[in-house]
């Protein structure tokens, strides 16, 4: 796929963990730990790849209302996701409510993009209300986020769940009905391969 066809900025919704985690006999909150290694894999295929900068969503202010025990289970992966592909050389930045009791105290160092190498953005306890809110004083809260090419959902969801709203206004939306943790590496060369024959004319 020559340079031209590659998108700059992808978005990644990795649903489908709980149902995955029901339908191996396990309970909802175990299937989060099994999506890690999914998401280092995908890492560094977007590193392969060329990919400039990805976005994934990890869990959002809604996700909070569900029971501890999930609780817990999401935000210990998304920790263990977030320092291990910071310890792989990535450019990461949180975006998240640091303010609420519900982001990880060891993640806010994140809030400011620490690194050099790709830029990964990972949405923990996001909100798209609190993104837009910044506007009120001057800006997305989201800022230094780039505007998305494509955004590949998992789990058979055909909405964007409120994920970066602003930068996703001409993103191509890509589903795979597979749940995440039954993640494969030909499930994003086919998102690429799709995304190289779509009319990117932006209305123009």
């Amino acid at each position: 796929m020559t340079r031209k066809n590659v998108p700059l900025h992808v978005g990644f919704i990795p649903d489908g963990n709980r149902r995955w985690a029901l339908n191996h006999g396990l309970r909802k909150e175990d299937g989060y730990g099994f999506g890690i290694d999914p998401g280092l894999s995908l890492y560094e295929i977007c590193r392969e790849q060329g990919i400039a900068e990805a976005s994934i969503y990890c869990f959002t202010q809604d996700n909070t209302k569900r029971p501890d025990a999930q609780k817990c289970a999401f935000t210990d992966a998304s920790v263990s996701f977030a320092f291990e592909i910071a310890r792989r050389g990535a450019a990461l930045l949180v975006v998240g409510d640091e303010t609420s009791a519900q982001f990880p105290e060891v993640l806010k160092t994140f809030r400011i993009r620490q690194g050099s190498g790709m830029k990964v953005n990972l949405l923990i306890n996001y909100g798209w209300e609190w993104d837009l809110a910044g506007l009120k004083n001057g800006g997305l809260r989201s800022s230094d986020v780039s505007r998305l090419d494509l955004i590949v959902r998992w789990g058979g969801g055909r909405r964007l769940s409120g994920f970066l709203p602003a930068q996703s206004v001409y993103a191509d939306f890509y589903i795979r009905d597979e749940f995440w943790p039954d993640f494969e590496p030909r499930h994003f060369d086919e998102a690429l391969s799709w995304f190289k024959r779509q009319d990117r004319t932006f209305g123009g």
